[in-house]
């Protein structure tokens, strides 16, 4: 009786508690509204004679640092103006305005400066923002000035992905003035790594030259320890006797005996490079089966391998990887992919598969916008690169007419440019594409071709396609555009010199005749500077997938060939007619893919 007495006294009442969300997220508003007035502030704190009125409770509940200062007896505890040493103006001011409005601001050009204050200042948020934005920004900043950095404040996960960069890029950075710049350590242990991606073991010895060329005579002395890591087993005999011959290991007496043991015990693994293979993409349009598809039909290499793409929406575990909106592979081997973001987002964020990782992650790339319900989305939006810069360019359509958007990426001010729109086309399309070739950027539907030429910033329209109804793929090789419609009954080529087409004979393929119940839906692909096509078969009858043929173009023959192809019965999304094809690491992919 007792017990149930005690149960329904009011005194024995569970306790519970409530949280009003709008006092929570309106206290720091609160806050802030009252440091914009300099209202009740109590300290001022004064960096490089730039004095910021704050408020010593704020700043304690934000820092340890401020804390212990205004807290543990210390002299500035009873300060009206404390000077704080070691510290820039405007980074400070990023860190006021982060302690009082929760928003931080990072930049290349003060994202170190803005990690040594939030470091010393124990601002861990801070810290760790500014940390994953170097990760970020490594394709557009200074590489060796982040990978000095990363030492000097053991941050271990930029400095692994400096090194991945650098080995991912070899060969381009070590042509660059940046690469001079490294320390003997930091170009000892790039040296050393597997991961390289060179295609001869003589780009690395040729990049060792030019970094003791750079600076000979404080340099030349570091060459033996270098030679350690070269990979004389990987060799010619030839090559081997010309770095004998080469007049800076003549000149050194102790390079040249060094040379001659380490040669002679030298049996070092393969770089990941050397093995590398040019290979076409194509990916599963299922997103729940993550799938993409990499072939090589000259060597007979299929591969299938399942991808992921990191989640944007971290607050719902449900969520699908995003759509694949538009892909590029640009001339520095960068694969791109323009994919939706989380649920409700207007727009497109740009991915970039890691090969050494095997992932797909965000590229530090501003979003842009998605143009949303168009119909035939996937090909009304593109990713082309021209001369190491990404346009993006999406179809705006009316009712009766069309016109066409572009952007160029900014690396350094990490913004989307827009430029001159194409204006005016038909809206009524059956089928566009966008691609680069030569010097400029063309726009094709079955109607219209347009050029835009990045240095005037302008379009031109040039002849449209002659012979085909629909332009169901599109390749540039050379100066030539090639194209085909659906169930490749045509096939035209685009001279970009001379603004003509002509019929591209030569195809012996059995598009359009060979059984009415089997479409071919064909798709054009450049692998190692030759012309391939690929014809996905589809049973109409049926409504399913049939066998897929693939065949190649002979130029002096101007005859195809059909290939031995054993690929999947299966349909692939191609975004925007684009075949990507991209240099790949075999061995890796083999190993971790099913090899068909």
């Amino acid at each position: 009786m007792a017990a149930a007495d005690q149960e329904t006294h009011p005194s024995a009442v569970r306790r519970r508690s409530y949280e009003n969300e709008s006092y929570r997220d309106g206290f720091l508003g609160t806050v802030g509204d009252l440091q914009k007035a300099g209202v009740l502030q109590d300290v001022i704190l004064e960096v490089e004679g730039r004095q910021f009125p704050c408020h010593r409770l704020v700043l304690s509940a934000a820092s340890p640092y401020f804390r212990a200062m205004f807290t543990n007896g210390m002299a500035e505890s009873r300060q009206k103006t404390v000077v704080l040493k070691g510290l820039d103006a405007d980074v400070f001011a990023e860190i006021v305005s982060y302690i009082y409005t929760g928003t931080l601001r990072v930049s290349l050009d003060k994202v170190q400066l803005l990690y040594q204050a939030a470091d010393l200042l124990q601002l861990d948020y801070v810290r760790d923002t500014c940390s994953s934005y170097m990760v970020m920004s490594l394709a557009r900043s200074t590489c060796v000035d982040l990978y000095a950095f990363a030492e000097a404040f053991s941050l271990y996960t930029v400095l692994c992905r400096c090194k991945e960069w650098i080995c991912r890029h070899f060969a381009k950075f070590a042509s660059s003035e940046e690469f001079c710049s490294l320390s003997v350590n930091q170009l000892t242990e790039i040296i050393s790594h597997d991961e390289l991606d060179v295609k001869e073991e003589t780009a690395v010895w040729e990049a060792v030259v030019r970094w003791v060329q750079h600076s000979k005579e404080d340099r030349l002395h570091h060459l033996p320890r270098f030679l350690y890591h070269i990979r004389f087993n990987l060799l010619t005999s030839d090559d081997t006797t010309a770095i004998l011959e080469h007049p800076l290991v003549r000149e050194d007496p102790r390079t040249f005996a060094m040379m001659k043991v380490v040669k002679k015990t030298s049996d070092l693994p393969r770089r990941v490079g050397m093995d590398s293979l040019e290979m076409a993409l194509a990916f599963s349009p299922d997103v729940k089966k993550n799938e993409v598809l990499y072939m090589n039909p000259r060597t007979g290499d299929y591969i299938t391998c399942s991808y992921s793409l990191e989640s944007l929406d971290d607050d719902d575990d449900e969520s699908l990887p995003p759509n694949a909106q538009a892909i590029t592979v640009t001339s520095n081997n960068d694969i791109y992919v323009l994919a939706e973001g989380p649920r409700d987002d207007d727009h497109l964020y740009v991915f970039e598969y890691n090969q050494i990782r095997d992932t797909w992650e965000r590229a530090c790339m501003s979003p842009v916008f998605n143009p949303g319900e168009i119909e035939f989305a996937v090909n009304s939006t593109f990713l082309v690169e021209l001369d190491g810069i990404l346009y993006y360019l999406y179809l705006e359509s009316t009712e009766s007419s069309a016109l066409v958007r572009i952007s160029k990426y900014n690396w350094h001010t990490d913004h989307w440019d827009e430029c001159s729109q194409l204006p005016s086309i038909d809206g009524a399309y059956d089928s566009m594409t966008a691609l680069s070739c030569s010097a400029h950027i063309y726009f094709l539907s079955n109607k219209e071709m347009h050029r835009y030429d990045p240095n005037q910033d302008s379009w031109c329209k040039r002849t449209p396609p002659r012979g085909i109804s629909d332009v169901s793929t599109a390749v540039a090789l050379g100066t030539e555009i090639f194209c085909a419609n659906d169930d490749f009954v045509k096939a035209v080529v685009y001279d970009t010199e001379s603004d003509r087409w002509q019929m591209h004979t030569g195809w012996r393929v059995p598009g359009g005749s060979a059984d009415p119940e089997i479409v071919y839906n064909p798709h054009f692909f450049v692998l190692e500077n030759k012309l391939h096509l690929w014809l996905e078969g589809y049973n109409e009858a049926f409504d399913m997938p049939e066998k897929s043929l693939m065949y190649v173009y002979d130029r002096s023959s101007q005859r195809s060939r059909r290939l031995n192809a054993t690929l999947p019965v299966k349909q692939y999304m191609l975004c925007g007619h684009v075949c990507p094809v991209a240099r790949m690491y075999l061995p890796w992919l083999k190993k971790k893919g099913t090899v068909i």
